[in-house]
This record gives C-alpha cells, structure tokens and sequence, in this order.
C-alpha cells in the first residue's frame, strides 16, 4: 500500500452490516488548524448502525458512499499550520466532526486540533476509543445541561450501556443519588458504579416503584414502550426530563408542560476541554471505562450486528492499528 492510501470501512449504500467492507481509499492531509491522527482504535455507538441503515445522522451525511465513526483514540502523526496544542507523537482521543462525517472507522483521520485531548494516561487506546462520544454525551447532559448537584435524585435508563454507564458515575461524582435502569444481571455492577438503586426493566415498570426525581436522564425515547412519556410520572415539579435518543415530540412536550415538569432534547458536540476533564477524572481512578469486546477492522459488520443486539454492556471498539 502506498504512502497515501489507507484501509477505511466504506459503505457504498444504506443497509444492514454486510454493506460495510474494508477499503483502500486515500489518506486524508491536515488543513491549517488540524492534526492528522494515526488511529489505533475506534469506538462503536447506536448512532454509527442507525446511520448506516439509514437513520441517525444520515440526513447530514448525506448518500453514500461514506466511512462511519466519531469515536478515535490514536498518535499525532502530523499537525497543521497554526497548531500549537498538540505536537507529533501525542496520544490522544476525541470525537472529531460530530454530526459531521469523521471516518473514525480508518487507519487515519483529519479534524481540528481543539476537537481532541489528550488520552487518559491509565487505561489504552482500545479504552480510550471507548469514551469521547458516550462519555461526552453523559458529561453534557448531566453537567451542562441538567447542572446535576449533590443531594438530587437522578434516574437513568438504559444505565448499563456506552452513555449509561458514564452517566451513573458522573452523577454520582457529584454527589446525587442515582437510580439506575437494566436488567437485574447488570445491577451488582451498576452499584459498584455508583447506583444507589436499580430497576429491573424486564419485571417492574419503574414509574411504579420511583417517585420524587429531580433529573431524568433518558437513553430510551419514547420508540421503546413510551418511556420518556412514562418518566414524566416520576419527576417533582419542575423537574427536568433529557430525552436523548429521539429528542421531544409535540406530544411530549404537551404532556411535560401538562405534568408540570421540563423536558429538553439533546444532541453531543465536540469538546476538547470536558474530554481532558474526563480523562483527569479516569486517571484518578474516579471513572472506569466497561469494553465488552473488542473486533478487527475485516470484522466490522459482525461488531455491528452485536451491537444492534441492544445487550452490550459498555461499549464495542475496533482494534485499527496493532
């Protein structure tokens, strides 16, 4: 392979797994202001198969063909004129272009410098692949947008999955009190996270057992057995719904408004500054990063097909580069 090409997982049309395939396309070069980025590993969310069957962030990326992935940890290989934040030979992570097209699924990637941190020293690439677009999402919602204070009460659905489990310890780092979602398998785990109390999805409704809740944090949507609708039962007045999946439709934002509570939709953006918080916070053994497993770039379409399974626990990641 020449020096200016690179393996990327290219789709060449919208579908289930089998449309991803390994590819030699060119290697991208940085523009002023940006670093080019030698991946190691990639991180795998619900947005990258949503996307690829058509929905997700689709409507932004437009027709394929188009590689997926927001989700890098990798080295520095190249900076940019301008840059000055980073030089040759960091490591670092970062969730580049979100909702833009950022090919994270290749061997190399281009984006702005400040759309990257530095990488948590203490854990690896695959780990570190594991965090920027679900820690991010959790940092975001529970810290700039739900402003979660010690002494709240806090439930989170979906808590054992990519975003869900980094929203547990967020919360609980400062200092609410966290009521989390999952099936019973994932509670001894979940409480070593942080949860004060679980709820097992498969045999209670939780609108039934929780009551008096400052912040939902939902990571189901109203698609699933209506539970963003079904979290405006458990909330105090004026408390505060973050319907992430799906955002808030008319119907719901009439039937916040009628039970006296906030709702609010939400999408993740870029953030250099929250991922060297985030890292610091890693470091410090405060936040554990959960990968379930860990596939080769040729296997791609079967780490889809896992994940699309709706049971992983943490996240999935792509091993790019040894």
């Amino acid at each position: 392979m020449s020096a200016d090409m690179m393996r990327a997982v290219v789709q060449d049309a919208f579908g289930g797994p089998e449309v991803l395939t390994v590819q030699q396309v060119s290697r991208p070069v940085p523009l002023p202001t940006e670093v080019l980025v030698r991946v190691h590993a990639a991180g795998i969310n619900p947005v990258d198969w949503k996307t690829r069957g058509g929905t997700g962030m689709a409507g932004l990326l437009g027709e394929p063909p188009f590689t997926l992935g927001w989700d890098v940890s990798g080295v520095v290989e190249e900076v940019g004129f301008g840059v000055t934040t980073l030089k040759v030979g960091d490591e670092v992570y970062g969730m580049p272009w979100f909702p833009r097209v950022a090919n994270a699924y290749a061997e190399y990637v281009t984006a702005p410098a400040r759309q990257w941190a530095r990488k948590p020293a203490t854990v690896d690439h695959v780990h570190a692949a594991a965090v920027p677009l679900a820690a991010l999402t959790a940092w975001q919602a529970v810290v700039d947008t739900a402003h979660v204070r010690a002494g709240q009460r806090v439930l989170i659905t979906a808590a054992a999955g990519g975003v869900g489990h980094f929203a547990v310890q967020f919360a609980r780092h400062l200092g609410a009190d966290v009521i989390a979602t999952a099936s019973a398998g994932r509670h001894p785990w979940l409480k070593e996270l942080g949860a004060n109390e679980t709820v097992d999805y498969t045999t209670t409704r939780f609108e039934d057992t929780i009551k008096d809740v400052d912040v939902v944090i939902d990571l189901v949507g109203d698609a699933h057995d209506m539970t963003s609708t079904r979290s405006l039962k458990v909330l105090r007045p004026g408390g505060l719904l973050v319907a992430i999946p799906a955002g808030v439709s008319p119907e719901l934002a009439r039937a916040a408004e009628a039970a006296g509570v906030r709702v609010t939709p939400f999408l993740v953006e870029p953030d250099g500054a929250a991922l060297t918080r985030i890292a610091d916070l890693i470091d410090a053994g405060e936040v554990a990063v959960e990968v379930e497993q860990v596939f080769p770039l040729e296997q791609v379409a079967q780490a889809h097909a896992q994940g699309e399974n709706g049971r992983t626990r943490g996240k999935l990641v792509l091993r790019v580069t040894a």
